[in-house]
């Protein structure tokens, strides 16, 4: 893989190399990706290749490195910081713009390519989901993570007037909603938006599942991981395309 940087001044990017900007999603979502690539993984015989778009800090991929050592695991991200962080896990890791075409791998070298709290970062979805079909082998796997734009309580708070958790209007400041982290989200989904923005990129998508969301208030745990059972309300939308 050959390294690029992404374009200076680009103020998305100055956003993400912030110290302020969180650089990793909780050890549940490390856990969570690790489970998920076991069960995919264990029918392959020979090592696979999975590339994570969008790392980070590298704190996720290496539990699924770890959990999976039989295959090889690459990174990508544009913060050169969180790639630092990366490096000093022992991560192969190649420094690109997510979202824009041309990513270092070449056609049809990846098995599976994560993309775990990243679409909802993208200016453009479609040419970053159209590049990690470009990467993948024919059956080839992508496993997304996204926040759930109706989510159960985005349901309530819409109907009250409340900007939904997990939506942004600015990249200085949290306002109209609960919180007080600024994430950068810039797309938010539904189960129905991703599932049908996916098979129209060419993907057969082959689950889709609910997980929690690691913010929720204690006393509303219990409720949060109730409504994983119903996707199309759960805190988080994790899903699982092949290729066409």
């Amino acid at each position: 893989m050959a390294v690029t940087a992404p374009a200076p001044g680009n103020p998305l990017q100055e956003f993400y190399e912030s110290p302020d900007v969180p650089l990793r999603s909780g050890p549940d979502r490390a856990r969570r990706q690790a489970r998920m690539l076991a069960e995919m993984l264990r029918d392959f015989t020979d090592p696979a290749v999975i590339v994570d778009l969008g790392c980070g800090d590298g704190t996720a991929l290496a539990v699924a490195a770890a959990h999976n050592p039989a295959h090889r695991f690459a990174g990508i991200d544009w913060s050169g910081d969180a790639l630092r962080r990366a490096q000093a896990l022992g991560l192969t890791v190649v420094r690109a713009d997510v979202a824009a075409p041309g990513l270092p791998v070449a056609d049809g070298t990846a098995d599976v390519v994560i993309m775990s709290e990243l679409i909802e970062h993208l200016v453009d979805p479609d040419g970053a989901v159209a590049e990690v079909r470009r990467v993948l082998r024919p059956g080839g796997s992508l496993l997304v993570s996204t926040p759930n734009l109706a989510a159960w309580y985005n349901r309530g708070l819409l109907a009250l007037g409340i900007q939904p958790v997990f939506s942004e209007v600015s990249l200085r400041g949290v306002f109209g909603r609960p919180g007080r982290v600024v994430a950068g989200h810039l797309r938010l989904f539904t189960r129905r938006a991703l599932t049908e923005f996916l098979t129209a990129s060419g993907f057969g998508c082959v689950t889709v599942t609910g997980a929690r969301y690691h913010d929720v208030p204690r006393p509303l745990g219990p409720l949060d991981r109730a409504f994983c059972r119903w996707p199309s309300a759960a805190s988080i939308l994790l899903v699982h395309a092949r290729k066409e």
